[in-house]
C-alpha cells in the first residue's frame, strides 16, 4: 500500500508502522494539510535509552516533513506509573526526582526535532496538576470503561499472572487518554504515536476525542524491537544503553551498534538512521565479511544523531585504532597504578575493572572471567587468584570486556 503523504510513506517503508487507526483517512488529511502529532515519554529515569530511539525517530520524520511534533514528558503521569508492558507495579517517584529527570531528558529532544522553529516539548503536569478530581470523573470517567481496559494485553497479562494492578494504574490510562484530548483541544493535535505496548492507551484517547470533541483522531504504533535472541533491544550484560552522555560514553554507545547481530543490520539502518532508502537497500545486500562495513556505517550514523558528529568521529577513530591497527588509544578509559601494588597483589583485576568502570559489580566480573569474557593484552584472562602480578613490569596493559569494551591500566 502506497500513501499520498510523504511522512506516512517514509515511516511505512522504513518499518515503523505496526498498528494504526483509519490510516487511509489520516493519509487523506495529512497529504493536504500540516498536522500536529505527539509521543509521550516516561520520566522514570534521568535518561532515555535506545528502547526510546524508535519513538524519537518517528518524531524526527514528522518534524522533517514540516508537521508539528510534540514531545510530551510525563511529569504528571509518572507520579502514578504506567502498567503498560510492565510485569510489576512501578516505584513511585516524587516530583523533585521527576523534575530532575525531565531536565536531563529534554536536551535529547533537540537532536531530533526543531524545537525553536516548529515543534514543541510539553509537560502534562502543567494541566494534570490543575484538575479537580470530582469534576474530572464526572466529565470523563463515564467515557472510558473498565470493561475495555481489561481487554488490553498490558492489563490482562498482569491479571493472568495474578500480579497486583492498582486503581492508581487504572487512573493512569484515563489520564493518558486525557493528554490526547487536551492536546487535541488546545493544539489541534490529531495523531498520537507510540510503542505497541501503548496501543490500548492510544485507543482510549482516540475514543475520548471522538466522543467529547467530536473530531477525528488517529493512532499509530511501532513494533517492539528485540534482539535476535528475543530479549529487549538496548539491554546488555552491563545494563541499558543510555542516550545521555552522562550515563554511557559515546565510545561504548558507538560500539553497541557496531556489535549488533548481522540479522538486525537492515532493520536498524531503516529505523535508526536518516540514510536514504535506496542506499540502505544497497547496504542491506552485503553479506558475510562485507556486512561489517554496513555495521560501521550504522554505528557512525546513529552516534552522530544522538551524540553529535564530533563524538561519532572520535568513537570511530578510537575503534579503528584499536581493532584495525592495534594502537592503544589514549582516549580510552584509563587509570594509573603502582608497579608495587600489582607485585604484592594489593591491586587485582577486580580492582582494575571496577576503577575503569567497565563492569558494575565484582560478582559480574568473576562471572565474566569464568565465561572467558575478559582479556588482558588480547589474551583470555584465566588466573584463579585474580592477580595481575605477571604484568607488573609492563608500562601499561589493556583490559577488554567482551568484544568491544576496554580500558587501559598504566603502571608506574
Amino acid at each position: 500500500m502506497s500513501f499520498k503523504s510523504e511522512f506516512l510513506n517514509e515511516i511505512k517503508e522504513r518499518g515503523f508502522i505496526y498498528q494504526d487507526t483509519e490510516v487511509e483517512k489520516l493519509d487523506s488529511i495529512i497529504s493536504k494539510n500540516k498536522i500536529t502529532g505527539y509521543i509521550g515519554f516516561d520520566i522514570t529515569s534521568d535518561s532515555l535509552h535506545v528502547g526510546s530511539l524508535i519513538q524519537l525517530m518517528l518524531l524526527h520524520w514528522l518534524d522533517f516533513y514540516g508537521h508539528q511534533a510534540i514531545a510530551l514528558v510525563g511529569g504528571g503521569t509518572t507520579l502514578i506509573g504506567d502498567p503498560s508492558g510492565k510485569d510489576q507495579t512501578r516505584k513511585i517517584l516524587n516530583k523533585n526526582q521527576i523534575d530532575t529527570n525531565i531536565k536531563n531528558i529534554e536536551e535529547i529532544f533537540s537532536k531530533f526535532i526543531n524545537i525553536n522553529k516548529n515543534s514543541l516539548i510539553k509537560n502534562n503536569y502543567d494541566w494534570l496538576s490543575n484538575l479537580n478530581y470530582i469534576d474530572f470523573l464526572r466529565e470523563f470517567g463515564s467515557k472510558v470503561t473498565l470493561n475495555k481496559m481489561l481487554t488490553f494485553d498490558s492489563v490482562r497479562s498482569r491479571l493472568d499472572r495474578e500480579q497486583p494492578l492498582t486503581i492508581l494504574e487504572f487512573n493512569y490510562m484515563l489520564l493518558q487518554a486525557y493528554d490526547f484530548f487536551y492536546l487535541n483541544k488546545n493544539y489541534n493535535c490529531i495523531l498520537q504515536m507510540g510503542g505497541s505496548d501503548q496501543w490500548g492507551n492510544i485507543l482510549s484517547g482516540v475514543d475520548l476525542i471522538r466522543k467529547i470533541n467530536r473530531k477525528d483522531a488517529f493512532g499509530i504504533t511501532s513494533p517492539l524491537i528485540t534482539n535476535t535472541d528475543g530479549s529487549k533491544m538496548g539491554k546488555t550484560i552491563e545494563g541499558a544503553i543510555w542516550l545521555n552522555k552522562m550515563k554511557i560514553s559515546s565510545l561504548d554507545f558507538y560500539q553497541f551498534w557496531r556489535n549488533i547481530d548481522d540479522k538486525n543490520v537492515s532493520q536498524f539502518l531503516n529505523l535508526f538512521t536518516k540514510i536514504p532508502l535506496n542506499e540502505i537497500k544497497k547496504l542491506s545486500s552485503l553479506k558475510e565479511k562485507e556486512i561489517n562495513e554496513a555495521k560501521k556505517i550504522l554505528a557512525y550514523e546513529v552516534t552522530k544523531i544522538v551524540r553529535g558528529k564530533e563524538d561519532a568521529d572520535e568513537a570511530m577513530e578510537i575503534t579503528n585504532n584499536i581493532f584495525n591497527s592495534n594502537i592503544i588509544d589514549e582516549r580510552l578509559p584509563n587509570i594509573k597504578q603502582s608497579k608495587l601494588s600489582l607485585e604484592n597483589d594489593s591491586f587485582t583485576v577486580l580492582d582494575a575493572i571496577e576503577k575503569l568502570n567497565l563492569v558494575k559489580s565484582r560478582s559480574e566480573i568473576k562471572r565474566l572471567i569464568k565465561a572467558d569474557g575478559i582479556k588482558v593484552n588480547d589474551k583470555l584472562y584465566k588466573s584463579n587468584n585474580l592477580s595481575l602480578k605477571e604484568y607488573a613490569d609492563l608500562n601499561q596493559i589493556k583490559i577488554t570486556i567482551g568484544k568491544k569494551k576496554m580500558g587501559i591500566l598504566k603502571i608506574y
